[in-house]
């Protein structure tokens, strides 16, 4: 326990040689899931007084899943789309690198706290694109990291907009007065 500790840790301290480290190391892939799983119930409590336990399920559950969906579009876009003639890596590498990225959502466990949700949300959530952009530039072996910036903008953009399409279904859109 103290191993993936201390790489949470170095992930949120954006530490390029974590990140280096968890996309060659294949047996990383369940420390990256257990990541993902923490930051999304983090996520998750934090909106227990907006949504009781339903949204503390379905928001782990979505957050989770946009880890997923969020490291597969990067694969694409990153390294089908806008390789560098250096780029070579597989979805396995993004999802452990990525997953790692998660690292700063543990902080959202302070959002449970009415008066701190928004801002420990805005930090967790630029804290996270922070360490993301480190992943990727990572693992697809970017010199760039303004290809980087741009992959995870273009990866975030779209599954945003899938993430507000679910959130609506499930959740409900906002209340309409007759």
């Amino acid at each position: 326990m103290t191993a993936l500790v201390n790489r949470m840790v170095r992930a949120a301290m954006l530490d390029v040689s974590l990140y280096e480290e968890v996309e060659a190391d294949k047996d990383a892939m369940w420390q990256a899931i257990l990541v993902v799983v923490l930051a999304s119930i983090a996520s998750g409590i934090a909106s227990v007084e907006q949504r009781g336990l339903y949204g503390l399920a379905l928001l782990s559950l979505a957050a989770l899943f946009s880890w997923f969906v969020w490291a597969i579009l990067t694969y694409f876009i990153g390294a089908k789309l806008l390789p560098m003639p250096q780029t070579r890596s597989d979805p396995g590498e993004l999802l452990r690198t990525i997953g790692f990225s998660s690292s700063p959502g543990l902080i959202r466990v302070l959002g449970v706290i009415p008066v701190l949700h928004g801002p420990v949300m805005l930090i967790a959530s630029l804290w996270m694109l922070a360490t993301m952009v480190v992943a990727v530039r990572q693992a697809l072996d970017y010199t760039s990291t303004w290809r980087a910036i741009g992959v995870c903008l273009i990866g975030w953009l779209v599954q945003a907009i899938a993430l507000a399409g679910i959130a609506v279904l499930f959740l409900g859109g906002p209340e309409r007065t007759p």
